[in-house]
């Protein structure tokens, strides 16, 4: 339901903007959107962008940023080119987004709001990339993500500190909107509102006297529709594997690394006794009294306190030490003494008069050092090889920072070179459909994809403190189409479909502007002249159509955006034809009388107005700030990132 109205609300740009706006650094980390600067007079040189305060946002940070977005986006939709992420807003949402980020830091050191150390701590424990298997913070897998982005720990921390002065300014504003029923009403209705109508289609595979082009019209609607054919930007990958493995021998414990283990965890070792027990907490003496005669007269514990309206609690394989921190030393010590089956206590508890009965006994006998030989040398060599294994990427890390260069430390450390074939960045290889990318390599693909030709090497996890990869770029092939010659079956092929799409253009106009004076579809669809597809009747509520943010077909959502008894034209896409869209009725929705759907359709906006009170404290600070903008910056920006990532990219 909350999508409806975001569509209505936000721009066809408004993706961009939630990823942006949204995008806090525990997101923007995962997907590499951090650089590796401030917005401050740390900022390396260039042109200003923007100006708040004594701080600037230079032109090479907005590309930086804008960039490393754009490549964000690619990872997910490996066929986005630059000239469709700037089309749709991508730059100038970035820099609205560095702006509000530049504004309100300026404004809170204006203020004396700062956030500590401690906070930032707490929200990078939090991020789950630099966490381990059992949820816990990781500080080697955050060494190694910090590494693998790029991304220097300060900086992380001042992405992180801005995000949270972001967060604690902004989100207040919106607490406590409420709108009135005369606001949320219109909405409410639009979601019940009913359309009927008719869909026609037009399709240019209808054209069957399309003629093949000759070599100078197939040439030029080739070298026209290049970035159709466009090939994304291809890499061989260049990796070296290091596994756990390689220290098996190394890591193996001696006997007195076995015999000191063994004898620094002997409580683990020794004797134990756990007993099971159930529980009955009582507020009087009296009652407790109760129930403990009950139970002697041959009652269970369990049935005794049912009868009182109770329930006994289970205490399974407590110790000792256990039961004395839930209880006391006197209880424990009484459980501990009686046999399985017997009643303990009314005893005085923290909580009240204690009943316990023993119901399991359990001794476990001391375990000597060949008993659990195994089990240690399991655990040392576990230790040994996880900390050989550091100790020699961190001597390879070393290696690579001091210049070493990808061959040489290769070939110091007597590591394997493997190099793949070219690969897209989802791992495809377009030569070879049955290409089946190496499980090694997998890990590999989006940090190598993201580094330039002339990065030093990176040592990515395959798998954490199990199987690592050295790994750069190798070979690149900039995103281009392929020779004419070697599609030219596809070329012809999408070349008559596109003539057959003009003559279906021109067929729908000739509907349209029937219906349009009158004439029913059907009959206009009779007299075009070129067989066609009967027309389809279609309609639905609103909220049924657009259910659980579902994107309807474009020619359904048309009927939403259409007045009474009009009639439209809209392209099926990919030059495939075009849709003939009649609007036959329309049925106003009435939510007045549906409290749940008011109220669901309130909170919804009240979050979207929330939104918008924080846009305009933003406005207002900037506007209080004299924040100075470059109105330049945006289109220089563009311009640089369409030459650097080439126009079809």
């Amino acid at each position: 339901m909350l999508s409806v109205f975001r569509r209505f609300i936000h721009s066809k740009f408004g993706a961009f903007a939630a990823l942006i706006f949204l995008g806090i650094v525990a997101a923007a980390f995962i997907l590499g959107d951090i650089t590796s600067g401030k917005f401050g007079s740390s900022l390396g040189a260039g042109e200003t962008a923007a100006k708040a305060g004594g701080s600037r946002l230079t032109v090479t940070e907005l590309q930086e940023r804008v960039q490393r977005v754009f490549e964000n986006a690619r990872r997910s939709n490996p066929g986005l080119q630059i000239g469709d992420f700037l089309a749709q807003g991508g730059a100038a949402q970035v820099y609205d987004q560095l702006v509000s980020s530049l504004t309100l830091k300026e404004y809170a050191s204006d203020q004396k709001i700062h956030i500590s150390k401690r906070l930032v701590d707490a929200q990078i424990a939090q991020i789950p990339a630099f966490q381990d298997a059992a949820g816990n913070f990781s500080q080697e897998n955050f060494r190694q993500l910090l590494m693998r982005e790029r991304i220097t720990e300060q900086a992380l921390r001042d992405d992180i500190s801005r995000e949270i002065l972001e967060r604690q300014m902004l989100a207040p504003l919106g607490l406590g909107v409420k709108l009135s029923d005369s606001m949320v009403l219109p909405y409410a209705s639009l979601l019940l509102e009913a359309r009927q109508g008719t869909i026609a289609a037009v399709p240019a595979s209808a054209f069957k006297d399309i003629k093949d082009p000759t070599d100078a019209q197939l040439n030029d609607f080739y070298k026209s529709n290049a970035a159709r054919y466009t090939i994304p930007e291809q890499r061989r990958i260049r990796y070296a594997v290091i596994d756990v493995e390689r220290f098996a021998q190394a890591a193996q414990p001696t006997d007195a690394e076995i015999a000191a283990y063994y004898n620094q965890n002997k409580t683990a070792y020794a004797a134990k006794d756990s007993r099971s027990f159930e529980r009955l907490i009582l507020p009087t003496e009296a009652g407790a009294k109760a129930i403990a005669d009950q139970v002697k007269g041959g009652k269970s514990l369990a049935a005794a306190a049912q009868g009182a309206g109770l329930s006994v609690s289970e205490l399974s394989d407590e110790s000792r030490e256990a039961l004395t921190a839930a209880s006391s030393a006197a209880i424990a010590n009484a459980g501990f003494a009686a046999k399985q089956g017997e009643l303990v206590g009314p005893m005085r508890g923290s909580l009240g008069w204690v009943l316990l009965r023993v119901t399991a006994v359990k001794t476990t006998p001391v375990r000597t050092l060949e008993a659990v030989r195994s089990e240690i040398v399991a655990t040392l060599r576990t230790q040994k090889e996880k900390k050989l294994l550091s100790d020699f990427t961190g001597k390879i890390e070393d290696q690579i920072a001091n210049g070493g260069s990808f061959e040489e430390v290769v070939k110091d450390n007597g590591l394997k070179l493997e190099t793949t074939p070219f690969l897209v960045s989802t791992g495809k290889q377009v030569e070879d459909a049955a290409y089946q990318l190496p499980a090694d390599v997998k890990p590999l693909l989006a940090p190598v994809f993201a580094m330039s030709q002339d990065d030093d090497a990176q040592l990515i996890p395959i798998a954490a403190d199990q199987r690592y990869a050295l790994a750069a770029p190798g070979d690149v092939q900039a995103a281009a189409p392929p020779p004419l010659a070697k599609i030219r079956t596809l070329v012809v092929m999408q070349y008559k479909l596109a003539q057959g799409n003009e003559k279906a253009k021109a067929i729908a106009e000739q509907i349209r502007a029937k219906v349009a004076k009158g004439t029913k579809l059907s009959d206009a669809i009779a007299a075009a002249g070129v067989a066609l597809p009967a027309p389809q009747t279609v309609g639905g509520r609103r909220a049924d159509i657009m259910r659980s943010g579902q994107r309807p077909p474009a020619e359904v959502a048309m009927l939403f955006s259409m007045a009474a008894n009009s009639v439209k034209m809209l392209p099926i896409g990919e030059d495939r034809g075009y849709f003939v869209v009649q609007l036959n009725g329309i049925k106003r929705g009435d939510a007045g009388n549906d409290k749940a759907l008011l109220n669901q359709v309130r909170d919804q906006l009240s979050d979207v107005v929330g939104q918008e009170y924080g846009q305009q404290f933003e406005r207002a600070v900037e506007k209080e700030m004299g924040v100075k903008r470059n109105p330049a910056a945006v289109a220089s920006v563009q311009r640089a990132l369409t030459s650097s990532n080439g126009s079809g990219q």
